[in-house]
């Protein structure tokens, strides 16, 4: 393989690939990421975009795309896929992708690996062509009828497709109809990502999340009913030593409502940038310590009541075990509820056993993202 060269025809094949291009936003959740995951813009930004802690969209207004702009971008991403995999029936390699056709690729055209609509899709096939994230914060706030159109479409031009994901807000999906969502599924979105952060209404207001306890209860029901599978995240430490214990509690009593496939826990690490992070600064938010974080994050465990995989699937979970590593398993489909929840309530009192030096505080996790 290494000697291979190209005829006139495979060069014309690469020579397409270069002036193939779609919209490709930047952020995913890490459990739809990596290179085996199709991005595929359907909005730009974030249609809320007020959120205290949030620096992910700020200074970037929302854009509403038309449908006809996602379908050429799937049209591109249809038309490297074909281009790809006819370089490989050409070189023999029945039409899989294969290192040796991205290298023969890369030698024809160096260019490319720049290109990262290029990369994105070579990756993508790579990796088996199976799941796709749809960016970017909140796709579901497309009108119904247009966002069923573009899944049908995307669902047909890509078939391989087999997982296809989106973030969405609470409050967008407590204010769809219930019939709207259920076609949106059948059109083939699989499963959503929802921010709660917390459950505290006092909380919610503070960061202004622009939803109400009620209304996220509401939202993660309907998704459910309308048979998406659903992940939540929630924010150790939200509420500072000032609110810690309100928000454990009502967070759980909300998640609790809820029931989602998936819990997800991302520990407060505010940003330079965002309203939040100059709450700490000048003193009005008061970060707990790691041990604190722990009594926290204990406290709303103790109050779950679910069946859901709670999932430590991030690295701000930096809290140390009592071997040197890593106190909780930081895989995707986490810790499964009720069965592991004493596994992890036992593994929360191991890291408050420890000294509290030997977990990472998060002044230190906030001055490493400030490098």
């Amino acid at each position: 393989m290494a000697g291979m060269t190209f005829d006139s025809s495979p060069q014309d094949n690469v020579r397409k690939l270069g002036n193939l291009k779609f919209q490709v936003g930047v952020y995913r959740p890490p459990s739809e990421g990596g290179s085996a995951s199709l991005l595929i813009r359907v909005t730009e930004n974030c249609p809320w975009n007020k959120c205290t802690f949030c620096e992910m969209y700020k200074g970037h207004r929302f854009v509403y795309r038309s449908g006809e702009d996602i379908k050429a971008d799937i049209d591109a991403i249809k038309a490297m896929v074909d281009e790809i995999t006819s370089i490989s029936w050409k070189l023999g390699l029945g039409g899989k992708v294969t290192r040796d056709v991205g290298s023969a690729i890369l030698r024809a055209d160096p260019s490319l690996q720049g290109n990262h609509c290029f990369v994105i899709v070579f990756n993508w096939l790579y990796s088996g062509g199976k799941t796709a994230f749809l960016q970017d914060a909140n796709s579901i706030i497309m009108r119904p009828h247009e966002f069923i159109d573009v899944l049908l479409y995307l669902r047909k031009e890509l078939p391989s497709i087999t997982r296809l994901t989106s973030y969405a807000r609470s409050k967008t999906l407590s204010q769809r109809k219930p019939e709207d969502l259920k076609a949106i599924r059948e059109a083939g979105l699989d499963r959503l990502h929802v921010g709660l952060e917390t459950g505290d209404d006092e909380l919610l207001q503070i960061i202004k999340k622009g939803v109400t306890s009620e209304e996220q209860i509401e939202g993660g029901k309907k998704a459910l009913e309308a048979g998406f599978q659903l992940s939540e995240y929630w924010m150790t430490d939200l509420g500072g030593r000032e609110r810690w214990k309100q928000h454990a509690e009502n967070t759980a009593r909300v998640l609790s409502a809820i029931n989602p496939h998936y819990i997800r826990s991302r520990p407060l690490v505010p940003r330079p940038g965002t309203a939040l992070y100059d709450d700490y600064v000048a003193g009005r938010l008061t970060l707990s310590s790691p041990h604190e974080r722990l009594v926290e994050l204990r406290l709303m465990v103790e109050k779950l009541n679910v069946t859901s995989k709670v999932c430590f699937d991030h690295s701000m979970n930096s809290w140390t075990g009592s071997r040197g590593g890593l106190l909780f398993t930081q895989d995707y489909e986490g810790y499964q509820f009720p069965e592991k929840k004493s596994l992890v309530l036992e593994k929360i009192d191991e890291g408050l056993s420890l000294d509290e030096s030997k977990h990472v505080h998060v002044r230190d996790l906030i001055a490493m993202g400030s490098l």
